[in-house]
């Protein structure tokens, strides 16, 4: 959550620390092939392909993070870590223009793989999303 200006600096990428989204991009996927340093009982995992997408409204910004592997385990953690590096990421770089700044709701939505298989996250609120 942000200040609607903040928004637009970022998506006319008018800040002052250059390409807000670009950098988040970036620092999402290199804080997915390290979670396993950040948390002492992740397994190290083979991490294969991330993909971080960011949608702009008007006073915030939402961040999704896919994580795919080969390897036996699910990716979550991955996941889970480089959706909040990228929206922290988003913070120190607009935090000049905005300290009223919150990062909201980090959460898991859809996992496969893994030994507890599949699992997506019940629907709230009007979403789509049921349990597999």
């Amino acid at each position: 959550m942000m200040a609607p200006e903040t928004t637009a600096a970022i998506a006319s990428n008018a800040t002052a620390k250059g390409d807000v989204l670009a950098t988040a991009r970036v620092a999402g996927i290199q804080a997915a092939k390290s979670a396993a340093t950040l948390l002492p009982m992740a397994h190290l995992v083979l991490v294969g392909n991330v993909y971080v997408n960011f949608t702009i409204a008007d006073n915030f910004i939402e961040v999704e993070v896919g994580v795919d592997t080969v390897d036996r385990t699910g990716v979550e953690m991955e996941a889970l870590v480089a959706v909040t590096i990228a929206a922290l990421t988003i913070y120190d770089m607009c935090k000049s223009i905005d300290r009223t700044m919150t990062i909201e709701q980090v959460a898991l939505w859809e996992k496969s793989g893994g030994r507890s298989g599949p699992w997506r996250r019940a629907a709230v609120d009007g979403d789509d999303l049921e349990p597999v």
